[in-house]
């Protein structure tokens, strides 16, 4: 029994004097959250901002006659552009007016008059 609380002392004091391991665990525990910080940064936020930007600069570019097919996936041609809103024609005779910010891309010239 003896033996036993000789050898739980001793790690006690042991644990003690190792005082160069947690400042090395304070910086180690620092540096993670900023990793962490950087690889989201990179891997999630600047992509998205760089395809929120093109999206931004296509819908500001937009003009009379463009093919466009819309976020819900409506192929039209422009036949209005307006601040906020497109008039689309999706058939012959029927227009329709969506947001801008609908627009989901910009199609190649004929392909509105190949799928009709």
């Amino acid at each position: 029994m003896d033996y036993i609380l000789n050898f739980l002392i001793q790690d006690a004091v042991a644990q003690q004097t190792g005082t160069s391991a947690p400042a090395d665990m304070g910086l180690l525990n620092l540096l993670f959250p900023i990793i962490l910080i950087g690889a989201f940064y990179f891997l999630l936020i600047r992509p998205q901002t760089k395809r929120a930007k093109e999206h931004k600069q296509m819908v500001d570019g937009l003009k009379k006659g463009d093919e466009i097919v819309t976020g819900g996936g409506i192929l039209a041609r422009i036949t209005e552009v307006g601040d906020n809103f497109v008039q689309l024609e999706i058939a012959d005779g029927v227009q329709i007016k969506a947001q801008k910010q609908a627009v989901g891309s910009l199609m190649p010239k004929g392909t509105f008059k190949g799928n009709l």
